[in-house]
């Protein structure tokens, strides 16, 4: 059981990057390297949830964790969410396991999102519009949120440009428009309760995603993904003022490690106030932990 109390932070963005029973052959080793190349990662190959778990044990921090079911448009076989549950139910006192599902799903989604949280245990859930190829108020995937909404757990959405696909032929066929943080508005707007979290400054859209965090109540930042030396001003004055309870610690482990995200957050002149809200007060308010 996860004791708060005693952690120093919780990271709201960390990946479970490769099944303990199954490794890749279908171009995900190359996907991989060229994420490590552009982030400049310690890691060369993906680490396992038990070596996550063990590294943010460590640390003393807490760590919301995820794989990404973008199977349909990448070829890649996603992680079986249960399995990746019941590893992170084997760790409960560092792991909080988000689960993704493709919208595409459908109905089968929505049945699966109900049975994971129900028998699995899972706390929120992950999409990737880039990468799973698709506009986040698509009337098409309301079936995956509605029954999320029911569950009253939040959801996570990847926003902007980071280095998925940086430097592969084509970015590797992903489109960037399609995590652009304003068509997650009408989400926000169609599901007043759902909360829904914003990952990464959400670059070059900065701007769009402060704005719907400010006029959407159940809007929230994740700050992963993204040096703290890199994060723009506009960013940096929101942090510190009227979003100051709504954004987030998230590293993007294991590509940025949370020691180099935290050790350049520490450069940046943030109030002494807001920053326990950002490193664990305001996702322990969210998770409801």
């Amino acid at each position: 059981m996860l004791d708060v109390d005693s952690l120093i932070a919780i990271d709201f963005h960390t990946h479970a990057e490769e099944s303990c029973g199954l490794h890749a052959d279908d171009g995900y080793d190359d996907f991989q390297e060229a994420m490590s190349d552009y982030f400049k990662s310690p890691h060369k190959s993906p680490p396992t949830i038990p070596e996550t778990a063990a590294y943010y044990r460590e640390k003393k921090i807490g760590a919301v964790i995820f794989p990404v079911d973008a199977e349909r448009e990448t070829g890649f076989r996603r992680y079986n969410n249960e399995e990746m549950a019941e590893l992170c139910a084997q760790n409960d006192d560092i792991l909080i396991p988000f689960a993704s599902i493709d919208p595409a799903k459908g109905k089968l989604g929505a049945r699966e999102a109900l049975r994971l949280v129900k028998d699995f245990g899972i706390q929120g859930f992950k999409f990737h519009p880039t990468m799973q190829g698709f506009y986040p108020n698509d009337r098409s995937a309301y079936t995956l949120y509605e029954a999320i909404a029911e569950t009253g757990k939040p959801v996570l959405f990847h926003t902007g440009q980071t280095g998925v696909g940086s430097g592969m032929p084509g970015g590797m066929g992903m489109k960037l428009g399609y995590s652009n943080p304003i068509y997650i508005d009408d989400v926000a707007a169609d599901f007043p309760d759902m909360p829904i979290i914003l990952a990464h400054p959400s670059f070059p859209w900065q701007e769009e995603a402060l704005s719907v965090a400010t006029h959407k109540p159940n809007v929230y930042i994740d700050l992963s993904g993204w040096s703290p030396k890199y994060f723009p001003p506009i960013l940096i004055r929101y942090m510190n003022s009227i979003l100051k309870h709504k954004m987030l610690f998230g590293s993007d482990w294991p590509v940025i490690l949370p020691d180099r995200w935290i050790s350049d957050f520490e450069k940046l002149e943030i109030k002494p106030d807001v920053r326990p809200l950002i490193m664990k007060d305001n996702a322990r308010k969210l998770l409801k932990i």
